[in-house]
């Protein structure tokens, strides 16, 4: 699909004559001035300084094909501003703006005969175009861009968190037509806020292994209350904080990490054939579930699940392929299958029982025997993130929780941060 939007982009002169003169304009006026000009073309539909390019207007709006074409020969032009002003920290906030303007009802005019039904035209589609995919990544990213959103406040949307999670961004901000330069200016924010917070994560542990180590020494605790304290980086308590910490780096299972739990069982099965894989892979999932939740129900529907995946093959020797294809059903069935069939009732029934600690770990455990499948649990999350988006966080706290503890999980096993001094810390 992508393709053919970039064809038609290429194939359509009117488009771009509009896409070189914002390309133009937005190098050599004001943020302010591209807001007026913005406004004057897309919202308003006349008025405009340069008499050509509404008529290259009215010729996109007028035609067959602009039904299904516009929402992405608007969102382009969009990005066209966005992507020169994201270069700017300074000017950031105009973003936002530019998001708000499709707020705006379009400005009183007495309407031009010869152009009346252009402008009309352009009405209906911008009204549409609120309501597209495209539209809703626009308004996600100005959450990203912006740096308002309160901590804590429970009251607050899912989608004002928009920012948290970055491993998010790819599934939330992008939409089938997005272009190279957007891609680009998506995965620079991505990394910006992926660094910035585990810079932050790492500087919370710093402060923690100091006031344990001051603990240690000054047994009446006066030193470790001089060490300048250190914000909670997430949206956990400190004691939920902590106990991410210790699970995701410490000893899980036995004398076992995560990390090593993975390697040993990649280590036995890399020669077994992929039924008797499917049964290892079983008791690997379910040595960390409890023994009585897993009795109920849980262990039979996950062991049903690995036996009728790809049961044809049970025969062939294990290849990264039956790997790949078995964790992805997996996550499938633990967390969400599909946007369009939005079912979780598993992946609910895991953390009412389990907790959403266990449950995260459980996940972790399987994109640590197959790394591959990382990007599908992010689209899994991303998934119930746009299902979820208008809810309150109050009535959510299990998901935000889940997208909280998978951001720590992430930083740790994939990030660039070592915070592995945090086990000097003696849990009790």
């Amino acid at each position: 699909m992508s393709n053919l939007i970039n064809l038609y982009y290429t194939s359509l002169p009117e488009k771009q004559k509009i896409y070189q003169h914002l390309l133009h304009f937005v190098q050599v006026e004001s943020p302010n001035q591209m807001l007026v000009r913005f406004k004057a073309l897309f919202i308003n539909g006349f008025d405009y300084p340069e008499s050509e390019i509404l008529l290259a207007l009215d010729k996109i709006t007028t035609s067959e094909t602009a039904e299904h074409e516009f929402n992405f020969f608007l969102n382009r032009c969009c990005h066209i501003l966005i992507n020169r002003w994201h270069m700017q920290p300074q000017i950031h906030s105009f973003i936002p703006d530019l998001i708000t303007l499709f707020q705006s009802s379009p400005s009183r005019h007495k309407i031009i005969s010869i152009r009346e039904k252009a402008i009309r035209r352009l009405h209906i589609l911008v009204k549409n175009f609120i309501q597209s995919e495209q539209y809703v990544a626009l308004r996600r990213l100005t959450q990203v861009i912006s740096h308002n959103q309160t901590q804590r406040n429970v009251h607050q949307p899912l989608a004002t968190l928009m920012r948290r999670y970055p491993y998010l961004y790819e599934h939330c901000l992008l939409t089938e037509d997005s272009t190279i330069e957007h891609k680009w200016t998506v995965k620079k924010i991505k990394a910006e806020v992926q660094k910035d917070f585990e810079l932050d994560l790492s500087r919370y542990v710093t402060w923690k292994v100091r006031c344990h180590q001051a603990s240690q020494i000054d047994k009446n605790n006066n030193t470790s209350k001089l060490i300048l304290p250190v914000n909670n980086p997430t949206l956990l308590s400190e004691a939920n904080l902590n106990a991410a910490l210790t699970q995701f780096m410490g000893r899980v299972e036995g004398d076992y990490t995560y990390e090593q739990l993975a390697r040993r069982f990649l280590n036995y099965t890399q020669a077994s054939c992929y039924g008797a894989f499917k049964d290892d892979l079983y008791e690997y999932l379910t040595s960390g579930i409890d023994r009585e939740y897993g009795k109920l129900q849980f262990n039979n529907r996950l062991y049903k699940q690995l036996q009728n995946t790809l049961r044809d093959t049970n025969d062939q020797k294990m290849n990264e392929f039956l790997l790949v294809r078995t964790c992805s059903q997996l996550l499938n069935f633990l967390v969400v299958e599909s946007a369009t069939s939005p079912q979780h009732f598993t992946f609910i029934d895991l953390i009412a029982n389990q907790g959403t600690l266990i449950t995260t770990g459980l996940l972790l455990k399987i994109v640590l025997i197959c790394r591959k499948v990382k990007p599908y649990l992010t689209k899994r999350f991303a998934i119930l993130f746009n299902h979820y988006e208008s809810a309150t966080t109050s009535g959510i706290v299990w998901l935000v929780e889940t997208l909280e503890q998978l951001n720590i999980a992430y930083s740790i096993h994939f990030g660039n941060v070592d915070i592995s001094y945090f086990n000097q810390i003696k849990t009790k």
